[in-house]
């Protein structure tokens, strides 16, 4: 299974390498100045840089651990570039579930007393 996001930035080289360095500790990752890939053990994450835009593939065997591949790039990828505050839309072929992200910012909700 795969899905697939961009990010609008002018610092997609920059946030690709972060992305490479960070989990190369934990994953095997590699990168040069436009393309890289983080190697989890349950799924994969390609990316492309290019002037404009960071360009991610998430693909994994099932559903649930694809989910986890975009949920920790998201995670990462919004800590890294908090001052761009990026928002994956993540977007899974047609024959596939589509699945949102949540955003790691908490959301302040006022519950209603009853």
């Amino acid at each position: 299974m795969k899905a697939s996001a961009s990010f609008q930035t002018p610092n997609a080289s920059r946030y690709l390498a972060m992305l490479c360095t960070h989990f190369n500790q934990r994953a095997t990752a590699q990168c040069d100045d436009q393309t890289g890939w983080v190697q989890f053990p349950f799924g994969r994450c390609d990316m492309q840089a290019d002037a404009s835009q960071l360009h991610i593939t998430a693909a994994a065997q099932d559903q649930t651990h694809l989910d986890q591949v975009m949920q920790i790039i998201t995670n990462h990828l919004e800590r890294f570039a908090f001052r761009e505050r990026p928002l994956l839309d993540w977007e899974q072929p047609s024959d596939q579930t589509a699945t949102a992200i949540p955003s790691v910012c908490p959301t302040q909700t006022n519950p209603q007393k009853g």
